[in-house]
């Protein structure tokens, strides 16, 4: 009998052990994972950095501007209603070094694009997302960016993740994280109604085609925005066609004049970047170049008077998708969307 009842007293500890939290874990943790790494927290993080315009104005839309230990890497001038927020918030016009960084103490850094966490050493890159937890610092790249490993860059981007519902998805996770789960709806709710609205009156308009392009003549060519950048999924919820869907080796892709000319697009938007001033007057010197170039006399968008300047800031994955395919919507259907 005696035997009987040590075994039972260690099957029951077994189990126990077995029920427990390991060592590396918090029984009170909040975790989601994030770009194929789990992202966990003992309690909403009080310490956010955040880098690159999609984070900066995803941190003022889920109304954690007063956590921002730092701010860095703007590609223009915020939206107007996270403009007071963004004044008072500590700001790098470029982005700081990992010494830099540390030394602000976060808790948590909020990137919207996947570059700043690059393995390689770069006065650029704050280090692998690991280097980071290893401190004690959690991370999030904007889902519609994941690259295929920590630490590399955008070159295998799958156009597939490339969606609104990841940035919802992403809003939902971190509103977990940052304990604002109601405002993280909110959020959801308000993008969601303003894009249906763009898209049920553009229903059934014809589909012009568009092209993003980076300002200036390189060595002869012209860089576009290809399939896996998110102006492809803007373009299309504002009722047109990204003409360099196809394109998806990058985010930006390189092309020759030729064959920018081939593709004829309908539209052309001249991407600007990058300062905090930015508005997208700052794009009328590309689209003078456009407009004056011998080769493009007889584009489409040329002959109609349909390059665009207009923002970088305009097509990166994050909270200005419900703007942007207003604005969008606006310029390709102008008498449907107003």
């Amino acid at each position: 009998m005696a035997v009987v009842r040590v075994l039972a007293v260690a099957l029951s500890l077994t189990l126990l052990a077995g029920c427990a939290p390991s060592a590396a874990e918090s029984p009170g943790a909040t975790t989601v994972k994030n770009c194929g790494i789990d992202v966990s927290v003992d309690g909403p993080p009080k310490r956010v950095f955040a880098a690159y315009q999609p984070a900066i104005e995803l941190a003022h839309a889920l109304g954690i501007s007063d956590r921002l230990v730092g701010t860095a890497y703007l590609d223009s001038q915020v939206l107007p209603e996270y403009a007071a927020a963004q004044s008072k918030a500590k700001y790098f016009k470029n982005l700081p070094s990992r010494e830099e960084l540390l030394s602000l103490h976060p808790d948590f850094v909020l990137s919207g694009f996947n570059d700043v966490f690059s393995a390689v050493g770069s006065d650029a890159s704050f280090g692998s997302r690991k280097s980071l937890a290893d401190l004690g610092v959690q991370t999030w790249i904007f889902s519609p960016l994941c690259p295929t490993a920590d630490g590399n860059g955008d070159e295998a981007i799958d156009p597939a993740t490339v969606s609104m519902d990841n940035v919802y998805a992403d809003l939902r996770d971190l509103g977990r994280l940052f304990g604002v789960e109601d405002r993280a709806e909110q959020v959801i709710a308000d993008q969601q109604k303003r894009i249906a609205a763009v898209a049920a009156a553009v229903k059934d308009a014809p589909r012009p085609t568009v092209a993003i392009v980076r300002p200036g003549l390189e060595g002869g060519g012209m860089t576009v925005s290809g399939g896996p950048d998110f102006g492809t999924v803007l373009i299309r919820q504002a009722g047109g066609v990204n003409a360099f869907a196809d394109l998806t080796s990058k985010r930006n892709v390189k092309i020759s004049v030729e064959e920018f000319i081939k593709r004829d697009p309908d539209y052309v938007l001249i991407s600007g970047c990058c300062d905090a001033s930015l508005t997208p007057a700052a794009s009328q010197p590309g689209v003078r170049k456009i407009l004056a170039n011998p080769a493009f006399a007889n584009l489409k968008a040329v002959r109609s008077q349909h390059v665009v300047p207009w923002l970088f800031a305009n097509h990166s994955a994050g909270v200005r998708g419900a703007y942007t395919t207003e604005n969008l919507g606006h310029i390709l259907h102008p008498d449907l969307v107003k």
